[in-house]
């Protein structure tokens, strides 16, 4: 795609933000940061992936790697900053998806140990953790909100923190794992997944871009489960004080 054809593209921005003028969504401003930014930060990374796949440093695809995980963990922890310890219990479960999924890929020779493959995987399921944690965290403070009374009554019948919140800790972590599984069950019918529509484009054979698309697909039913079971027992204990007391306003 050249320059100009790039430029072209821009016709479906000015699309949405017209029809927020028209209708006075308010959103125009929103639109065009969101535009700007995401010109400045593919063209970036562009050539910095470029930079980094052609000297194949395990240095420069640690530090890529790492990026990913400190920015994603960043994003999320916004979403639980009242629970104490949240960054770093997001950034654990990050490095252990990371580290879970690379080992077996790397371990098994699934995909060759090249920047390539290691950084390209690396984003998609840091990417989906990071959306999958925000998830978890947003239902989760829900959960704990509405059924309040619910567990103070049982830690005042004498039972422990785990049996006080596991029913909202796994109707949490339920929810958040729901789209990943809903959205794999129509997909090749519904949706073309945006990396083998990418690799048919480029003129790879469609089988093989399935191929790696199944991948994808396991990798995310991976990252989907261990996000949210690992962020979740570490997230729960933090609601509690030493006497096994539920705290007060501690997620909202």
């Amino acid at each position: 795609m050249s320059y100009f054809s790039l430029a072209l593209t821009l016709i479906f921005v000015v699309i949405p933000l017209l029809l927020s003028k028209t209708l006075q969504l308010g959103l125009e401003r929103d639109t065009i940061v969101a535009t700007i930014r995401s010109i400045i930060q593919l063209l970036l990374v562009g050539y910095v992936l470029k930079f980094v796949f052609d000297s194949e440093s395990l240095l420069f695809i640690f530090l890529m790697v790492a990026l990913m995980i400190g920015a994603a963990t960043q994003n999320a922890r916004k979403k639980g900053k009242t629970i104490k310890g949240i960054t770093w219990k997001i950034a654990i479960t990050l490095i252990f998806i990371e580290v879970l999924t690379q080992s077996i890929l790397l371990g098994f020779k699934i995909v060759p140990p090249t920047a390539q493959y290691i950084i390209s995987i690396s984003g998609m399921m840091i990417g989906n953790a990071m959306v999958l944690a925000i998830l978890f965290l947003n239902r989760f403070a829900a959960e704990v909100t509405s059924h309040r009374d619910e567990t103070e009554l049982i830690l005042s019948l004498g039972g422990t923190p785990k049996q006080a919140i596991r029913r909202q800790l796994l109707d949490a972590m339920k929810a958040s794992m729901i789209p990943t599984i809903e959205s794999q069950k129509t997909i090749g019918l519904v949706q073309l997944p945006g990396m083998m529509s990418g690799q048919i484009i480029a003129g790879a054979d469609p089988v093989q871009a399935v191929q790696f698309q199944l991948l994808i697909i396991f990798l995310l039913l991976t990252t989907a489960s261990v996000t949210s079971i690992m962020l979740g027992f570490l997230s729960y204990p933090s609601l509690f004080n030493e006497r096994m007391q539920l705290l007060k306003g501690n997620l909202k």
